[in-house]
């Protein structure tokens, strides 16, 4: 009879402890999720998105010139279909100069565009430091300022009298 309670007991104890490993085991479980969850939102939050906004637009970038290149080549290849297309030299010279034209403009637009955003960045840090404007209308005071014309007169003045 001692051995038939002592197996129930055991029983008993092995169940206990299967049910609270169980436990153990979903804690640590939700722990890992919570953990996971929070490095992927703080590496989120952390991300530089100037960096990944170029990359974005390196990529629209290139996409748009490969559709410029495409539209010229199906262009080029429509005349060919319809007799009327020049020479393949005259052809390749002229897909050349639509691809340099297009790539002129993109790069030009994207040097604007970082130009742009240079000169507001250069705007936000002159503004946290409050450095007064030299160049440029000074929106700050009333002060009267000498024109940009003025100043090429009294330039002239100068270099005529050395």
């Amino acid at each position: 009879m001692m051995s038939e309670e002592s197996r129930n007991e055991r029983k008993r104890l092995k169940e206990e402890y299967k049910a609270h490993y169980r436990k153990m085991r979903e804690a640590k479980e939700r722990l890992s999720r919570a953990k996971k969850t929070h490095n992927i939102s703080k590496a989120l939050k952390d991300m530089d998105k100037t960096q990944m906004l170029e990359s974005f637009d390196s990529f629209l970038h290139s996409v748009k010139h490969k559709l410029a290149s495409v539209e010229a080549r199906l262009d080029v290849a429509m005349d060919d279909l319809s007799g009327e297309g020049p020479s393949p030299d005259v052809e390749k010279q002229e897909l050349d100069e639509q691809m340099n034209r297009a790539k002129a403009k993109e790069t030009l637009k994207q040097l604007k565009m970082e130009m742009g955003v240079l000169y507001k960045e250069i705007e936000q840090q002159a503004d946290t430091i409050q450095v007064k404007k030299t160049i440029g209308p000074d929106t700050t005071s009333s002060e009267e300022k000498t024109s940009p014309e003025s100043n090429k007169n009294s330039a002239n003045n100068q270099s005529q009298k050395q």
